[in-house]
């Protein structure tokens, strides 16, 4: 059952890319211009916006967004837009150029969705709550309307369409981790909380907020005894960074490591091309991490 519904969500979004537009950074005449900070923020974007939005994505596959830095061109885009979606003290690239080049709209995601405090520091990754994605998509439709109001109606309908697939997704999170022998996990960088919260886990990150920060020794002890406590299976790590630390974890204690993608971006290593699809793959390496039926 949960299978079925994880595959009639990556079909919704099926549909959702047929409003795509041009590919990002390829201007089309009589276009909105559309700058996203990263990934998730461009899905959004291109999702709603359909054929009227040309989405640049500053974040290139493979890139850590955290640790972005500009190019000249980019700042020129991010000028020029006629709406940027970013994340304020996420990126520090993306707001110097925002403060700097002041263009004509911005939306900042911090101001829709208010930041959890967790490990000493704002968690960013809001994204990973499609509950929380679909309040950011309304104000996305909004903003786009504003802009264009000639064609409200498409935003809406698009909006319509995307809201049906976060709803998917919601639903199959919410059934998929309903009965679990295990509700904690283990993952490389606390960038899943907003999840756990969502649904009922908790999450056991060997670093912080930042996926640069490296463990104690008395930290990597606290994880070594929360697996043997809690009987975990499993060491997550992610597709931007080295798999090095949790293996070696994983090692130590003899379980085994898997994937756990923080969507921040696609690459030839991610298990699936779209939002939803990771978001489906995310839900069954939990599932089979922590034994759910």
């Amino acid at each position: 059952m949960i299978l079925m519904k994880l595959r009639g969500t990556v079909l919704l979004f099926a549909a959702v890319l047929t409003l795509g537009g041009c590919a990002a950074g390829t201007a089309a005449p009589g276009t909105l211009s559309v700058v996203a900070g990263l990934y998730p923020y461009a899905y959004l974007a291109q999702a709603i916006g359909g054929d009227r939005v040309t989405v640049t994505n500053l974040t290139t596959p493979g890139a850590e967004p955290h640790d972005l830095e500009l190019t000249a061109r980019q700042i020129a885009t991010v000028a020029t837009a006629d709406l940027v979606i970013a994340e304020s003290h996420l990126q520090p690239a993306v707001d110097a150029a925002i403060a700097t080049t002041a263009p004509a709209r911005v939306l900042d995601v911090a101001t829709v969705l208010p930041l959890e405090e967790r490990d000493h520091g704002a968690d960013p990754h809001v994204w990973l709550d499609p509950v929380r994605m679909a309040t950011l998509a309304e104000a996305v439709a909004r903003e786009l309307a504003a802009i264009d109001p000639d064609h409200g109606s498409t935003y809406a309908a698009n909006l319509a369409t995307l809201l049906d697939v976060l709803t998917g997704i919601d639903q199959a999170y919410s059934s998929g981790l309903a009965t679990c022998r295990r509700t904690a996990f283990i993952t490389t960088h606390a960038a899943f909380g907003y999840l756990a919260d969502r649904y009922g886990l908790t999450q056991i990150a060997i670093a912080g907020i930042s996926p640069d920060t490296d463990p104690s020794p008395a930290r990597i002890a606290e994880i070594q005894q929360a697996a043997a406590d809690q009987g975990l299976t499993t060491v997550f790590f992610e597709t931007l960074a080295s798999p090095a630390l949790a293996q070696a974890i994983a090692g130590d204690l003899g379980l085994v490591t898997d994937q756990l993608d923080p969507i921040e971006g696609i690459t030839a290593e991610s298990r699936a091309d779209s939002y939803p699809g990771l978001m489906a793959a995310n839900l069954q390496a939990l599932r089979q991490a922590n034994g759910c039926s």
